[in-house]
C-alpha cells in the first residue's frame, strides 16, 4: 500500500529545500519532488531527456532520500547519473566534467541529524535562486509534472577524479602544518587527502564518518567545534586549522595562536594574495561583510575593485558569475572562486587550498598576516524579532528615513552618513570606513543587524544605538538575539 503524500510546503527554502524527515516530508513527498525538479528542468533546458548528476551526504537516511528523489527525477524523463556519496561542491564539479545539464544534491549541510535536503542547480556553476525556488514549488505542490522514461547509471570512482582536480593544481612548497576537522562529517574522506596531496602535513580531527554526530555538528560556525580545532592546533603546533561544514562548502579557520579568523576578514587575506597575481581583478563581497575591502590600499594599488550584494551563497554565487569576477566572499564561510581558481561555485576544501597557498607566499606566520589588517570593532549579527509579514515594509520605511537623515546631514556620534547601499535592506556608511547595516532575514521572521568601526568600539556602539532608536520607534520589534 503506498503511503500519503507529505510535503511541508514551508520546505521550500530561498536557495534549497530543507524538511525534519519523516515529520515534515515523507518518501512519496520527495519523489513527488522528484518530478516537480525534473518537470522543471526539461522546461528549462527545452530537453525530453536531460542528464542530471545527483549525489549524497553520509547521513543514515540520506540513500533512501536520494532513491526516492532519483525515482521521481526518471519519471519525467531525466538521465541520471549517480556519482554516490559527495560533497555539495563534488557534484557541482561534475556538472562541469561530466557536462550534464542539471545537478541535485541530497544533503541538509550542517543542520542537525532530523534534517534532510536538496539542493539544485540548472546553470552550470549556479545553484537555485528565489525565482526557481518559487517555480519549483508551485510545479511541485500542483503537480504539474511531466511524464516520461528517464533511467539510472552510476558513475564510479567520481570522488578521486575531483581530488585530482584539487590538487593537481594547487601543489605548495612550504610545509604547512594543518589541522583539518569534519566533525565526523562527508568531508573526512575529502579534506585530509586533498589537503595532503598539495602537500600539507595533515593533522586529522573527527575525519571519520559517523553519521550520528557523536561530538557536535560539523558547523564551521559552531563553537564547540571551533574550541576543539584551537586546541588541536595548539597541542601540535600547527600553521593552521580549517573546519569543513557537513556538506564541504564552507570552512572555518584558526591561527596558529589558536583564534578564529572571522571570514570576511580571512576573504580579504586571500582578495589581497590574489591581487598580486590578478591586478584588476573584481571581488564580490556579501553586505554583513567588513568596510576594509572597500578602502583597502592593497587591493587599491593593484587596480582591483570590491562590489558590496545581497547576503546569500546563491546570491553572491551568481554576482561572481555575472560580473565575472575573480571571487567572491561571503561572512557565513562561503567562497566562491572563478576561473582559473574554480568554476565559481562555493567549495571550502578550495578555500582552505587558497588559505595555505597565502600561507605559501609568505614567509609569515598566519597570526602576523592577519595582524597588517587594520582593526576593526564589528558587532556580532544581531537578529530582532520581526513579523514575517511585516519586515520588509519595516527595512523599506527606514530607508526613506535613513536617506531623510543623509540629506538633513543629520550628525551621528559627530558624522554625517556618506554613502548608502540599497542592494539589500540598507548599508550606510561614514566617511572614516565606519557603517551600519538593516536588512530583513531572508529565513526567519526576524531583521539582521551588524555594524562595523575602524575608528572604535563606542563609536560602533553609537552606531547601534542609533539603529536601535529606529527599530523602537517603528513599534513592530520584539526581541534580539543577541545585543551588544
Amino acid at each position: 500500500m503506498k503511503e500519503t503524500l507529505k510535503i511541508d510546503p514551508f520546505g521550500f527554502r530561498e536557495y534549497d529545500a530543507r524538511w525534519l524527515y519523516p515529520e515534515n516530508i515523507n518518501l512519496e513527498g520527495i519523489e513527488c519532488l522528484g518530478k516537480g525538479l525534473g518537470t522543471q528542468i526539461i522546461n528549462h533546458t527545452k530537453k525530453n531527456d536531460p542528464r542530471v548528476v545527483v549525489g549524497h551526504d553520509y547521513r543514515s537516511y540520506s540513500e533512501e532520500i536520494k532513491s526516492a528523489l532519483k525515482k521521481g527525477l526518471a519519471s519525467t524523463g531525466c538521465l541520471i547519473e549517480d556519482i554516490g556519496l559527495s560533497l555539495s561542491p563534488m557534484v557541482y564539479f561534475a556538472q562541469f566534467n561530466l557536462n550534464a545539464d542539471a545537478i541535485a544534491m541530497v544533503t541538509a549541510s550542517h543542520n542537525e541529524n532530523g534534517w534532510t535536503g536538496v539542493k539544485m542547480g540548472i546553470k552550470k556553476g549556479l545553484t537555485h535562486a528565489p525565482e526557481e525556488m518559487k517555480e519549483l514549488k508551485d510545479i511541485t505542490l500542483n503537480q504539474k509534472f511531466i511524464k516520461g522514461n528517464g533511467s539510472e547509471k552510476k558513475i564510479n570512482n567520481f570522488q578521486q577524479i575531483y581530488k585530482n582536480d584539487l590538487i593537481n593544481n594547487n601543489k605548495i612548497n612550504k610545509n604547512i602544518k594543518a589541522v583539518v576537522a569534519c566533525g565526523n562529517g562527508t568531508a573526512g574522506i575529502f579534506a585530509p587527502d586533498i589537503l595532503r596531496g598539495i602537500g600539507c602535513e595533515v593533522i586529522e580531527l573527527d575525519c571519520n564518518l559517523d553519521f550520528t554526530f557523536p561530538k557536535y555538528n560539523p558547523n564551521p560556525e559552531d563553537l564547540e567545534m571551533l574550541h576543539a580545532i584551537s586546541k588541536a592546533v595548539k597541542e601540535n603546533n600547527a600553521d593552521i586549522g580549517f573546519g569543513f561544514d557537513g556538506d564541504g562548502d564552507r570552512v572555518g579557520v584558526i591561527d596558529n595562536n589558536g583564534n578564529e579568523i572571522f571570514s570576511d576578514k580571512i576573504g580579504l587575506l586571500i582578495a589581497r594574495n590574489l591581487s598580486e597575481k590578478y591586478q584588476g581583478s573584481k571581488f564580490i563581497v556579501d553586505v554583513k561583510s567588513t568596510g576594509l575591502y572597500a578602502k583597502d590600499i592593497r587591493l587599491l594599488d593593484n587596480n582591483c575593485e570590491t562590489v558590496y550584494w545581497k547576503t546569500g551563497h546563491s546570491h553572491i554565487k551568481r554576482k561572481v558569475n555575472l560580473e565575472k569576477a575573480l571571487a567572491g566572499f561571503e561572512k557565513s564561510g562561503h567562497f566562491f572562486f572563478n576561473k582559473p581558481l574554480g568554476y565559481g561555485y562555493d567549495d571550502g576544501i578550495n578555500s582552505a587550498i587558497q588559505v595555505c597557498h597565502l600561507l605559501d607566499n609568505h614567509n609569515k606566520k598566519m597570526n602576523e598576516i592577519i595582524s597588517e589588517l587594520p582593526k576593526t570593532f564589528q558587532s556580532p549579527t544581531m537578529g530582532p524579532f520581526c513579523k514575517d509579514n511585516e519586515k520588509y515594509q519595516v527595512v523599506e520605511d527606514l530607508v526613506t528615513e535613513i536617506k531623510n537623515i543623509q540629506n538633513d546631514k543629520i550628525k551621528i556620534d559627530g558624522q554625517e552618513i556618506s554613502e548608502i547601499l540599497t542592494v539589500n535592506g540598507i548599508r550606510f556608511s561614514f566617511n572614516d570606513g565606519s557603517w551600519g547595516l538593516i536588512r530583513a532575514s531572508s529565513n526567519k521572521p526576524s531583521l539582521v543587524i551588524v555594524t562595523e568601526s575602524p575608528f572604535s568600539k563606542n563609536r560602533m556602539k553609537k552606531i547601534f544605538s542609533f539603529i536601535d532608536d529606529l527599530l523602537q520607534k517603528t513599534g513592530k520589534i520584539g526581541e534580539y538575539d543577541q545585543k551588544i
